[in-house]
């Protein structure tokens, strides 16, 4: 991208960040990321003690905004979570093999059903056209409500993005052309129909726990920790990372029913992750993520 393009972006991003919206750089031309990942992390500044993802680095501080893009011509992203939004993402579908269209709706198609069976107009709110022909319809989340996000659950060719999610704000540029707003109308709330399809479905009530045994875990959930401490204290080189990640996430839906505590499987884990040579601190950040993990993913006891 052009370093042209830098003081439009600039703009952009403080712009959003004047909103309240909570902004990231992306890579120039594209629409993942600029800021490193876990695996790249120098364990430093900000991730000194641990790594810190996107989503929590993302910022509204104009110093921070101007520092960043000024290093280059960065697209934008907005951590819509973070940002107190939801943004309904209305894809046009791809081509079949390249030649002729596909039998599935477009968004737009999809999203306009959903408002007619509601009883309800299309909604008037701040409006993102995306290079390939979709749109972006941007809502407030209602105060307190922690919506995950969608993808085509609501309807053909309609995603959502709210918590773990990221959009492209307005002026970022593709290979396919520029984010371009449609509808500068103020973002209104999210509407209470489309807020009910998106809250996620109650938790089924957890079936008794196994007995417990002195210690205060089941024999189960025991023998299962050793075991996957076991073979995270012999991984090779290579491998010792992924496997902490996955034994841990494996162990976690264990903590989850109530059948062993938390401080049990980061202390194994801990020890065997250090015993495999990762350093202390990496094996706390990777347990820490693969339990928090286990708890949004888990199914309930008696379903798993």
């Amino acid at each position: 991208m052009p370093q042209s393009a830098l003081p439009t972006l600039l703009s952009a991003a403080l712009e959003a960040a004047a909103r309240g919206w909570y902004v990231h750089p992306l890579r120039p031309g594209g629409k993942a990321s600029a800021l490193h990942g876990e695996r790249a992390c120098p364990r430093a500044g900000e991730c000194a003690e641990a790594h810190v993802k996107w989503e929590q680095r993302a910022t509204t501080d104009p110093d921070r905004i101007r520092a960043a893009w000024g290093a280059g011509a960065y697209n934008v992203g907005i951590a819509t979570g973070p940002s107190g939004l939801v943004v309904v993402d209305l894809d046009v579908p791809k081509e079949k093999n390249g030649k002729g269209s596909s039998d599935a709706p477009n968004g737009a198609t999809s999203f306009l059903a959903l408002c007619e069976r509601a009883g309800q107009a299309w909604p008037a709110t701040y409006t993102v056209r995306t290079p390939s022909g979709g749109m972006h319809l941007y809502f407030t989340a209602p105060p307190g409500v922690h919506l995950p996000c969608t993808a085509k659950t609501v309807a053909p060719n309609v995603d959502t993005r709210a918590w773990g999610g990221n959009i492209v704000a307005a002026c970022s540029v593709t290979p396919n052309g520029m984010y371009e707003v449609a509808d500068r109308a103020p973002v209104a709330e999210l509407p209470a129909w489309l807020l009910h399809r998106l809250r996620p479905a109650p938790t089924p009530a957890a079936a008794p726990a196994p007995l417990l045994i002195p210690g205060g875990a089941t024999r189960r959930a025991t023998v299962a920790l050793e075991r996957e401490a076991a073979r995270v204290s012999k991984a090779p080189e290579g491998q010792r990372h992924h496997l902490l990640l996955t034994r841990t996430i494996a162990i976690g839906r264990f903590v989850v029913w109530g059948e062993i505590t938390k401080d049990v499987v980061e202390e194994a884990f801990g020890a065997a992750g250090e015993a495999a040579g990762l350093p202390a601190a990496e094996c706390r950040a990777t347990i820490r993520d693969a339990l928090a993990y286990s708890a949004r993913t888990c199914r309930a006891r008696e379903t798993a």
